[in-house]
Order: C-alpha cells, then sequence, then structure tokens
C-alpha cells in the first residue's frame, strides 16, 4: 500500500498571507501547487487585536463567527463576500481588509459548496465532505435531546468543532486524545481552560463512521438552534491528529506526524493554556522557525503572547523549542491537528528533502 493517497496537499488546505488594501472587491488568491476553491475560511489580521474570522460555504458568503468569542454568527456584506477559483474576496471591514496590514487565510477544500441532506442520524443533517482529506462541514438543528448527526466523512472523526450560530454558546472541541474516556471529555476553543468532563456534551458515546453523538448540553444541542460543526480524520501523509507529552525543555518532545507540517494548532489539557497557531507562511526557516505565534481564544495580534521560539518544523514532524507551559511543560498533556505542506514519502516512494 502507498504510503500516502494524498501527494499535493495544496488541493486541500493551503495558508495564504496578504495585505490589506482597504478597499472593496479584494481578491485574495492562493500560492499552492495546486488551484484550491476553499469552503472553510479562517482570517486573522496580524497586526492589530482583531477578531478570528471564520466562513464556510455552507453557511454562505457574509457570515462570520468568531473562534475567540461566543458570539452569535454575524452577517456582514463588508468580509468574505466570495469563494473564488483559487481563493476568496473580501471588501473593506478592518477584521479582513485594513490598509498596509498584514492577515493571514487557513483554507481548507469540502465538496465545493455542494451540500446533501444527510439521514444517518436522527436529526437530519447537511453535510458536505471531502472523504479524501478527511475533512466535513456539518449543519444541523439541536432538539436538546439525546441525538445523533450524520457527518459524511465514512470514518469515525478523531476531532470535531462545534459551534451555536443562534446563540452565545462556547465553541466544544471534541478529541479523541483528551482521555482514555474522551467521549465525555471535553475542550473549548474560545478558552484557555483545561479539558473539561461532561457526559452531556456527546451522550458519554463514541462517533461512528457514520454518526457522532450529542447530549443535552445546550452548546452542541441546543433546542431549535442552527449549530454547525467541523470533523477531522487523520489522513495518512496529509493530516494528523494527536497527543504528546511535553518535557519542560528548549529540546522539546519530537512529534512525529508522517510529513512536513504546514499548519498546526497546539492546546494544553491539564491545566491553562492557550490554542497555539504556527504555519510556515508566516515564519520561514532561517528566521526562527515558526515563532510567529495567534492564539484561536484570543484577538491579540501575531506574537502578542510573547511566546518565544516556539515549535520547529521538521521533515516528518515539529518539535516545541520553549519550554513554556503552553507549548512544553514538564509532564503536561497537549492535543494538536496539523496538516502537510508535503508527505514525508510520497505514494511513488519519493522522501521529502531534510531541514
Amino acid at each position: 500500500m502507498a504510503y500516502t493517497t494524498i501527494d499535493d496537499p495544496s488541493l486541500h488546505f493551503q495558508t495564504t498571507i496578504y495585505t490589506g488594501n482597504g478597499g472593496a472587491d479584494r481578491a485574495v488568491t492562493n500560492g499552492g501547487n495546486s488551484d484550491l476553491q476553499p469552503d472553510w475560511v479562517w482570517i486573522k489580521n496580524r497586526d492589530a487585536a482583531d477578531a478570528h474570522m471564520v466562513f464556510d460555504s455552507t453557511r454562505g458568503v457574509t457570515k462570520s463567527i468568531f473562534t475567540d468569542s461566543t458570539a452569535e454568527e454575524v452577517t456582514d456584506g463588508d468580509t468574505l463576500d466570495a469563494f473564488q477559483s483559487d481563493g476568496f474576496r473580501v471588501d473593506a471591514d478592518v477584521k479582513v481588509n485594513t490598509n498596509a496590514e498584514k492577515y493571514v487565510a487557513w483554507q481548507w477544500k469540502a465538496n465545493g459548496g455542494t451540500t446533501s441532506s444527510n439521514s444517518d442520524g436522527t436529526i437530519t443533517s447537511t453535510v458536505q465532505a471531502n472523504t479524501d482529506a478527511g475533512f466535513s462541514i456539518v449543519s444541523y438543528t439541536g432538539t436538546g435531546a439525546n441525538a445523533t448527526v450524520g457527518h459524511g466523512l465514512s470514518v469515525a472523526p478523531e476531532m470535531m468543532i462545534f459551534k451555536n450560530r443562534n446563540a452565545t454558546d462556547v465553541w466544544i472541541v471534541y478529541h479523541h486524545g483528551l482521555a482514555s474516556d474522551a467521549e465525555t471529555d471535553f475542550i473549548i476553543l474560545n478558552r484557555t481552560d483545561a479539558k473539561a468532563d461532561l457526559a452531556t456534551a456527546f451522550n458519554d458515546t463514541a462517533p461512528t463512521s457514520s454518526v457522532f453523538s450529542i447530549g443535552s448540553l445546550a452548546d452542541t444541542n441546543r433546542s431549535n438552534s442552527n449549530i454547525i460543526a467541523y470533523c477531522f480524520k487523520s489522513i495518512k501523509g496529509y493530516s494528523r491528529i494527536g497527543i504528546y507529552t511535553g518535557n519542560g525543555s528548549d529540546d522539546g518532545t519530537f512529534v512525529y506526524t508522517g510529513f512536513k507540517p504546514a499548519w498546526v494548532m497546539i492546546k494544553r489539557t491539564n491545566a491553562v493554556g492557550a490554542w497555539e497557531i504556527y504555519d510556515t507562511k508566516r515564519a520561514l526557516y532561517g528566521n526562527s522557525p515558526s515563532s510567529k505565534d495567534l492564539q484561536a481564544d484570543s484577538t491579540g495580534a501575531e506574537n502578542a503572547s510573547t511566546i518565544g521560539n516556539g515549535v520547529d518544523i521538521l521533515s516528518n514532524g515539529f518539535k516545541p523549542t520553549t519550554s513554556t507551559l503552553y507549548l512544553n511543560g514538564n509532564g503536561s498533556t497537549y492535543i494538536y491537528l496539523a496538516f502537510a505542506e508535503r508527505p514525508f514519502v510520497t505514494s511513488t516512494g519519493t522522501p521529502t528533502t531534510a531541514r
């Protein structure tokens, strides 16, 4: 069997950096090996304390939610107003297009905005899935009672991120590495809190190849609320959803991913810690690799946390290069989500170049 089925990760995920011009109809074009029409776009102003803006083609253009906030979904025509064949288009809102300020956009492909009705669960969901890349966008209406929801991946998701669009509920994250009984554990994307244990989040039931379970917790299942869920499964050579334990050293724990990461998000789980995000477009080799952090739970500008050296990106994984508790506390546990710049070995057996 080939090492990976995805030789070109830029078909499914890309990071793009751009400078705002403050005008209308600012087209942002990707620069990867392949054109990518994104379905999930996450934008952050690197220069200012603006919100993290999340858009997806299931909810539609101009509709944003914010990873650093419990705020309800907002519709604003001055934000992202088009998903394009190799990027997207924004207008003049300061959070996406202030003149001369720097931005980063993380983009994932689902199914080109084409959704389908899914009746695998007790709640009918609207799904667009990219099964090749292990990613789906799931929209459903909560009932307030124990239920199941179809996710469209055909394999059990290992990480799911939920947000109620109609209420000021927190962002709930399921991650298979949170505990031996992850089905009762969750962590909150818009906070620095340690993991919490509550059976009502996922009805104490592991996701299956067709559905995930939700309990009576309002954040994932508020009655008559529209809820969006982003679901992920690791794909060898392209993505990895994992855990590691810190060693408290500036020569940190090596975390094997099986690819050279393009993007990684890390969260301490046993105690307080920010959601640290690094990518190779904002910090290239030879310049404190991946030292430029942004935090999903904070509006802070790039490096507002003064974390320091951050993580080193390697041909087959990453390692913290700091002893900070947010990334590498001795004995602390961390979850991560990572996507590839290129696989460690291609489907034809060609290895990636070592640093």
